[in-house]
């Protein structure tokens, strides 16, 4: 990946391994955006998306990618998500007005990616960099009982469930699994690391990998 170059990172990660704080600290240390689910939750409320409604207001309105950068400040500079339209789409709209997003904004400024079939969404793309973030489940178990305040078994059962739910949500649309390692070109164990070593090493990698 060539960091001179307007480029996205994608980080899929494993729930409890901590990728979510990973991504948001890369994209804050090369000063570029960065999205997730509730960013992309927020702008498909905020504006009611769909793929066509994406067309309509684009094809009526030149300021689209205004609108959408300014209300996403608003999201991230947010502790809420404000929630102004009730949108109800099924899982396969929802996956291509996502793509339909994602792409937007990577085609307009650099960005990191968290999730949200990122590796997918961005496998044919001409800069990219895809980052798998993984944790032995000790780890994991560890860290959702932390932060979502419940104990060893609910932890499991949260694990479980969210690991189930994002396999099958890749199956569907892609022959592959989120495990694949040839999916990604970083691989990243947080065993041993803290966030910032992990955000350290991918920076490295793409100080490498830009020369």
């Amino acid at each position: 990946m060539n960091k001179n170059e307007k480029f996205v990172i994608t980080i899929n990660r494993e729930v409890g391994s901590g990728g979510r704080t990973v991504g948001r600290i890369v994209a804050e240390k090369l000063g570029v955006k960065y999205c997730d689910k509730a960013v992309i939750d927020g702008l498909t409320q905020k504006f009611g998306l769909s793929t066509e409604r994406i067309e309509e207001i684009k094809a009526q309105k030149k300021s689209w990618w205004n609108d959408i950068n300014n209300y996403y400040q608003t999201l991230v500079n947010s502790a809420t998500m404000p929630m102004e339209a009730e949108v109800k789409l099924d899982n396969a709209t929802m996956f291509e007005t996502e793509k339909h997003i994602l792409q937007d904004l990577a085609a307009h400024e650099s960005c990191v990616v968290a999730g949200r079939t990122g590796f997918m969404v961005f496998r044919e793309w001409p800069n990219h960099l895809n980052v798998f973030i993984q944790a032995s489940m000790e780890h994991r178990v560890k860290r959702v009982m932390r932060r979502q305040q419940v104990n060893e078994q609910e932890a499991r059962d949260i694990i479980a469930r969210m690991d189930a739910t994002r396999e099958a949500y890749i199956k569907k649309y892609e022959d592959t699994s989120r495990y694949d390692t040839r999916n990604y070109q970083l691989v990243i164990s947080m065993d041993d690391l803290t966030e910032e070593d992990a955000a350290q090493i991918i920076l490295s990698y793409i100080e490498h990998t830009s020369k």
